[in-house]
């Protein structure tokens, strides 16, 4: 729904939206709408050009990254992950890029666990997930601060969920992520 004009099932019809801030990785716009009613509605909406998550399953264990996130102002462990900054780039290969630049590997297998939007209350992002198998060692190629001085970390797929459940795996990309693979491989 971002052509002036466009209505939702609903009945709420996007009139335009002008930029507050244009950022590195996000733009953030204030938006208006007509409602059902007839009634004028402003929201602010960050649209964000999408991502990719990779669950890399390095035979009984997945492979992470612990890396400072600035918005929380500490390390936070995840699966790697990227944004789609390639315009037309079809997400399988920019997870591809992200598990080497991340991580140093490359998989043989590649499959897609679906998808979800992240906080569809105020932002468009889109996370693609993938289930990364048959893994080979590659060039390591980090990119940015973050990557720089980012660990990885290998935690034996017995250990995924009791992480989670007790709060040490808190990211949502990771934590749905690391969910739909273990259901994938029937764990």
């Amino acid at each position: 729904m971002t052509r002036p004009g466009s209505r939702s099932e609903s009945g709420f019809t996007f009139v335009g939206e002008r930029v507050i801030h244009d950022g590195f990785v996000i733009t953030v716009y204030e938006a208006e709408f007509t409602t059902p009613d007839g009634e004028t509605m402003m929201r602010d909406i960050v649209r964000h050009p999408g991502a990719v998550g990779v669950v890399a399953v390095d035979g009984d264990d997945v492979v992470l990254v612990r890396q400072f996130r600035a918005p929380l102002g500490a390390d936070i462990l995840e699966i790697p992950a990227g944004k789609r900054d390639v315009d037309g780039e079809p997400p399988e290969i920019t997870a591809s890029r992200e598990l080497v630049e991340e991580v140093g590997l490359e998989a043989a297998s590649l499959e897609s666990l679906g998808g979800f939007h992240n906080s569809v209350g105020f932002c468009d992002e889109y996370v693609h997930l993938f289930l990364a198998t048959d893994l080979t060692p590659a060039e390591f190629a980090p990119d940015g601060p973050e990557e720089q001085h980012m660990q990885i970390v290998r935690l034996p797929l017995d250990e995924v969920g009791p992480a989670i459940d007790r709060g040490a795996i808190t990211d949502a990309k990771t934590v749905i992520g690391l969910r739909s693979a273990l259901a994938r491989l029937g764990r």
